[in-house]
């Protein structure tokens, strides 16, 4: 159609939604598809955003979002990981991680800049470099190496016209981490090729081994790097659409303008919830993550016994097992199974061609679920012979 954007026509609609439509309103239905907690947003937050009505509180907010949002996002990242950031004017709230991602690609990206992805990696991405005018180049990550990029990969696709990396760790859709030492290697390599590390550390909070490490807080990288992150995972406020983009002060204004003539701000009542989260969670994000690890050993476990093969985790709430003794696509065996089990789970393709031969299987649903999900899947794995 000659009113749509060649840009637009050429991007592919989400593999995630498309099994998320195909589940929606369905009786008997089991889906371990969509990465959403199963976790009510605590009353406390949910009671602040009430009071916050009450007060009158249905205003615009500044393009930047509430200060004192902004500044107890600062005190974290300096508790939590040592960064500093001015809370005025290097800390923008977004309506989410994806819009803090779209606002940095388009704040930086030119036509031919190239953006390192390693795959399988979130889905969004790759269309976000698109849709900034950018040029996606993927890394394929390995189950042998605990899908994490090498150094050695990375520096193998720079050219004179590489601008940026995306990384995600913890990882979706792998539940892969990685180590301090290997983030600072591949810092070092940003550094060397003076390259904008977009780090998306949504799951950060979700790190079930080791400690997790703040990618700005390496060395050299903290005005090198837009650090995204968000209440949606690890406070479960996926509906409140609460995001926050940190970093270089020039970079952060330029995204600003975008946020400020698309979105605006984002809602203030929502806002006003994550001020209360941050303040005022500990035990309850404790609670959820306990609950999650639990999760995690029963469904590795599950997924290894049925003949799944499957890599541990070590955070987010994802397992990205192997279809790869069955003989079919990822698609097929996706679709097949629902058809069959009402069993819903993401094709690993949907992550990139690098997830071919996988599934995503969130274990964001309780354990109760999680047994009769696994349950299923193994009379499916045994009608396959």
């Amino acid at each position: 159609m000659k009113h749509i954007s060649n840009r637009v026509q050429n991007i592919h609609s989400s593999g995630i939604r498309k099994f998320f439509d195909l589940v929606l309103g369905v009786e008997d239905i089991i889906s371990l598809g969509v990465g959403e907690p199963d976790f009510v947003t605590p009353w406390h937050i949910r009671e602040a955003c009430i009071y916050s009505l009450e007060r009158g509180y249905t205003s615009y907010t500044s393009n930047w979002g509430v200060l004192e949002l902004r500044e107890l996002i600062a005190d974290k990242l300096r508790g939590d990981y040592g960064v500093e950031y001015d809370p005025e004017g290097e800390i923008l709230i977004t309506t989410g991680v994806s819009e803090g991602m779209d606002l940095v690609l388009r704040a930086t990206i030119n036509p031919s800049d190239e953006v390192i992805i390693p795959e399988p990696g979130y889905v969004a991405y790759k269309p976000c470099v698109i849709l900034a005018g950018g040029m996606p180049v993927t890394i394929d990550t390995r189950i042998d190496n605990d899908f994490k990029a090498t150094p050695e990969e990375i520096t193998s696709k720079i050219t004179e016209n590489t601008k940026a990396i995306i990384l995600n760790y913890p990882n979706n859709p792998t539940g892969s981490t990685m180590k301090g030492s290997e983030l600072e290697e591949i810092a070092d390599i940003a550094v060397e090729h003076d390259l904008l590390v977009i780090s998306d550390e949504i799951y950060a909070k979700l790190t079930y081994e080791g400690t997790h490490t703040c990618f700005s807080s390496l060395n050299g990288m903290r005005n090198n790097t837009i650090l995204l992150n968000g209440m949606s995972k690890a406070y479960a406020m996926t509906g409140w659409r609460i995001g926050y983009a940190c970093g270089n002060r020039e970079i952060l204004e330029n995204m600003m303008k975008i946020h400020q003539y698309t979105m605006l701000c984002s809602p203030i009542t929502a806002q006003m919830a994550a001020v209360e989260a941050l303040r005022n969670s500990d035990d309850s994000l404790r609670k959820m993550v306990t609950e999650y690890n639990r999760r995690r050993n029963l469904i590795v476990k599950g997924l290894n016994s049925i003949g799944l093969h499957c890599f541990e985790p070590k955070g987010a709430f994802y397992t990205f097992p192997s279809i790869a003794d069955f003989n079919l696509k990822s698609e097929e065996f996706a679709e097949r199974l629902l058809r069959e089990e009402m069993l819903a789970v993401v094709p690993g393709n949907a992550f990139g061609n690098a997830g071919e031969g996988y599934l995503r299987c969130a274990y964001a649903v309780s354990r109760e679920v999680l047994n009769e999900a696994l349950s299923r899947l193994e009379r499916f794995v045994g009608r396959l012979g």
